[in-house]
């Protein structure tokens, strides 16, 4: 990758939250196709070291860009925010609280199939959150307020973090 490509470059996307997650899979499967590895194993050790490369990158790209998640931390890192460096500004006392209730609702949830319907509600809750505070991520990027930005991608980190913890909840009570 040319130094000033990144990965929305490589899939001929714009460099934007919202992506088009058809054209990110269609661009994705012709470029690893152009690219794969066994279109060169008859070639020299240089040839395939460069195509195994080439389609890492690709993979670790289309990753990215296809987790709303990773890709607002993309964002960030492209503005030059360095989004694995945490301070007490970056939280807010509020968010926390809210995270500590959320979870606190999460461990409350009766055992078994009894807890499904309770935590199908709190998914639903926290899907809605999501959404929202992505729609804030994106106002904040756009507007080129960075901190904000990367304080809202923590939020989204706890947010997302204890949705998928409600997912595992759910398949072991469903037996999964």
């Amino acid at each position: 990758m040319h130094p000033a490509e990144d990965f929305f470059s490589l899939f001929s996307l714009p460099r934007s939250f919202a992506v088009d997650k058809s054209a990110l899979t269609a661009n994705f499967r012709a470029l690893q196709a152009a690219s794969h590895p066994d279109k060169v194993a008859a070639g020299d050790e240089a040839a395939k070291l460069a195509a195994v490369q080439r389609s890492s990158l690709l993979n670790d790209a289309f990753a990215t860009l296809k987790s709303p998640l990773a890709r607002a931390g993309y964002l960030l890192r492209l503005a030059g925010i360095d989004v694995e460096a945490v301070s007490q500004s970056d939280l807010d006392p509020a968010v926390l609280f809210e995270q500590m209730q959320l979870r606190e609702s999460v461990a409350e949830a009766p055992a078994g199939e009894e807890g499904l319907a309770p935590l199908a509600a709190l998914k639903q809750e926290i899907g809605a959150r999501i959404e929202v505070r992505e729609a804030a991520f994106v106002a904040a990027l756009d507007a080129e307020e960075f901190s904000a930005a990367k304080r809202v991608f923590h939020e989204l980190q706890f947010l997302y973090k204890l949705f998928q913890e409600i997912e595992a909840s759910e398949e072991q009570r469903l037996g999964y």
